[in-house]
């Protein structure tokens, strides 16, 4: 009996594991890093259209709001598109992992749901992106950077506060050419990986 137990917790760890990848159940790697994401993509951008243009505009009406779940549909464009599940492979979201091709001029939204255990007021959001990027937490835009680079950690800090309960982030990465991903986690002032969180896909 404590044999089959023994390998049932065994089998549920390696389930656990498979399901969020470097995350374990929270959707945070110990770095602190969100792994678990809701991905759409991709969105071309319009001919001619530079980077910094495609991030000045919505190409989904009300982003800063967005509150999706799995398997919902919505239209970009011309095309219909759905949001899907992503478990990051390393620290950052990977659209061209995502979508299983190398995908250019394209605009992608990621959005998580941030469950946290208390009020946690003057916290610092540590975000990178390739390319440019622009990100919403809970309805208020955080940050814009709107300018063409490969993708690093913490290469943006931006204060803000995180509500007991459920916050949402949004998260618009523009990829211009070749690689196209973004990363973000929650600091304190001193760069101490911000506890009692985790990560859902619904809110």
């Amino acid at each position: 009996m404590r044999k089959a137990i023994v390998l049932s917790a065994a089998a549920l760890f390696v389930t656990l594991s498979s399901a969020f990848p470097g995350g374990g159940k929270t959707g945070i790697n110990d770095e602190g890093f969100i792994t678990t994401w809701l991905l759409l993509a991709p969105i071309p951008m319009a001919e001619n259209e530079t980077g910094a243009d495609a991030l000045a505009k919505e190409q989904i009406k009300g982003e800063a709001k967005l509150q999706p779940k799995e398997g919902d549909k919505i239209k970009a464009g011309d095309k219909e598109l759905v949001w899907k599940a992503y478990r990051a492979k390393e620290h950052y979201f990977d659209f061209n992992d995502y979508l299983g091709a190398q995908t250019e001029d394209c605009v992608g939204y990621a959005v998580c749901y941030i469950v946290a255990d208390a009020d946690h007021k003057n916290v610092k959001l540590k975000t990178g992106s390739d390319d440019q990027a622009k990100v919403y937490l809970n309805g208020k835009m955080v940050l814009n950077q709107d300018t063409a680079r490969a993708l690093d950690k913490d290469q943006d800090t931006t204060d803000v506060s995180l509500v007991k309960g459920v916050n949402v982030l949004v998260f618009k990465v523009i990829n211009e050419k070749i690689d196209w991903s973004g990363c973000a986690r929650f600091t304190d002032n001193d760069g101490n990986v911000v506890k009692g969180l985790s990560i859902k896909l619904s809110k």
